[in-house]
Parts: structure tokens; C-alpha cells; sequence
């Protein structure tokens, strides 16, 4: 206590506050605190990582995942995914989604939505889908072709909706031109989209399915039931789009437009061949 008595230290308790706690004193520590504060701050954002969300055509689904791991080893851009059909996503995009790029089943969701003002530019085409059909059901004999679709024994067939999916519209296409259609109408059973439609057909809800190629070469899938091809003369050609959001352009231009970029490199050009799409 002596140094409380000293004569260095004034004679009352409100001479050592006013030292101890004086306003120089405060004003160094607020000066520093504020300092410490900004360097956190710092810090945090540039660990934070870029991120950008795609909206993607639920047939993408499996090439997506190696295109993401691809881009974010690349450039360290996050990619957030959002699956569903073409429709479901374009009538989002309408209502104020935040996506940043929008990965199509067809040309025509993309270009409406260019037509109406929601894109930063052109949709370009990435690559072409391919049909088949697929079943797990072991009895059925594939290598008759389409013709077993007309199977006596089957109860339903599963298919996307042709209303808001670009894969339904083609497979609707290919009943009608086979003649088919009236035929097994009553047997339609509908998937909002082709992730709907192979949940179906692997839990074996379905008896058969239209589905999309790069889903049976999936590493998931590859391995489950068995499947044909659909001759491509017997729909339109399944052409799949991409394009660039305003929202993205607004909020992340760099890394929606690096990720775009990407989309039509040599590198997504082979994990796309790899999934069974054909690339113009």
C-alpha cells in the first residue's frame, strides 16, 4: 500500500483515475482496440472463399460434381448447386432467385429468360443429351427394344414431366412417333424431373423409366438395373444451354464469368463425353 500513500501518485483515489484511466490513456486503448477490430475483419475476408450458386438441370447432375471439383481445385471459387428441372428453375429465376449461372436441359428456358431480360448475354449450347430407357426389373428382356415398353406385365412406366422438363417432352416424343402413346398413357407415371424419375426406377417404383444417359453412366448408377439407348431420330435433339444471370453479373461478375468460361473448356468438354453427351 505504500505506493497508494506516495506523493508520485497524488493524494486521493480520483487523482489515480484521473492517471490511470486519463484520456490519452483511453484514446490509445479505443486506438488500438479499433485497430485489432479492422485487422479481424481483414482476416476474415480474405479467408472467406468466393462463392458463387448454379442452378442445374437435374440430368447434369452427376457431370456436375467433377465440373465443381474441377473449378474449385482450379480457381478456388465455391460453387453452391441448386438441381431441378429446366421449368422449375426458370419460374425461380422469375420470382428473384439468387443464382448466379443457369446450366439448362434445352435452349428454350435460357433464351425466355434472355428474352425477358434476366441474362448477361446469349445462352450458349455446352452439349447435346442423349434418352434411354432403364429398368431394374430382371425379367424384362431390353434387347427387344422400345417394343417392350407394350410388356403386358408392365404397371408403370416413369417419365419426366414434359410440361417443365425437357427429357419428358422428348420421351413424350418418342411414344408418339413409335405410336405408343395411347397405348401406355394410363402406365405414365410422372417425376418432376429425371432426379425424380431415377428415384422411381431404382426403388423399383417404376417398372421402367425415360431417363437421361449421363445418369446410367454415373458412377451411382452404372451398375444398377439395365438400359438401352433411345435412336435419336425419334425426338428433337435434346440441345442444353447455358447462360449467365444479371445476378451474378451484379453480385460475383469475376467468378460468374470465370465460371462460364470454364464450362466450355477442353476439361468439361471430356467430363461431359465421359457421361454419355455429345459435344458440337
Amino acid at each position: 500500500m505504500e505506493w497508494w500513500n506516495s506523493g508520485m501518485m497524488g493524494n486521493s483515489p480520483t487523482s489515480h483515475c484521473s492517471i490511470l484511466f486519463g484520456g490519452g490513456v483511453i484514446r490509445g486503448v479505443l486506438k488500438a482496440l479499433l485497430v485489432s477490430i479492422i485487422i479481424i475483419l481483414f482476416s476474415l475476408r480474405v479467408e472467406a472463399k468466393p462463392k458463387i450458386i448454379v442452378a442445374v438441370a437435374a440430368n447434369v447432375q452427376y457431370a456436375m460434381n467433377d465440373i465443381k471439383s474441377a473449378f474449385e481445385k482450379s480457381t478456388g471459387i465455391e460453387l453452391e448447386i441448386i438441381l431441378g428441372s429446366s421449368g422449375q428453375i426458370t419460374a425461380q429465376i422469375e420470382q428473384g432467385a439468387p443464382y448466379d449461372v443457369f446450366i439448362s436441359a434445352d435452349t428454350k428456358y435460357p433464351d425466355y429468360l434472355f428474352d425477358h431480360g434476366f441474362t448477361n448475354g446469349k445462352p450458349k449450347v455446352y452439349a447435346q443429351g442423349s434418352l434411354v430407357v432403364w429398368t431394374m426389373r430382371k425379367d424384362l428382356d431390353l434387347k427387344k427394344g422400345l417394343q417392350e415398353i407394350l410388356n403386358a406385365n408392365l404397371k408403370n412406366i416413369a417419365i419426366a414431366n414434359p410440361k417443365t422438363a425437357p427429357y419428358g417432352r422428348a420421351a413424350i416424343q418418342v411414344l408418339q412417333n413409335l405410336g405408343m402413346e395411347n397405348k401406355v398413357k394410363n402406365k405414365l407415371v410422372y417425376g418432376e424431373n429425371i432426379s425424380s424419375v431415377n428415384q422411381f426406377i431404382v426403388s423399383k417404383a417404376a417398372d421402367i423409366g425415360f431417363s437421361a444417359k449421363s445418369v446410367v453412366l454415373s458412377p451411382a448408377m452404372m451398375h444398377k438395373g439395365k438400359w438401352i439407348d433411345v435412336d435419336s431420330k425419334l425426338y428433337d435433339p435434346i440441345m442444353q444451354s447455358c447462360v449467365m444471370l444479371k445476378e451474378g453479373i451484379k453480385t460475383h461478375p469475376n467468378e460468374t464469368m470465370a465460371f462460364f468460361r470454364f464450362m466450355f473448356s477442353d476439361q468439361v468438354k471430356d467430363i461431359f463425353k465421359k457421361y454419355g453427351y455429345k459435344i458440337n
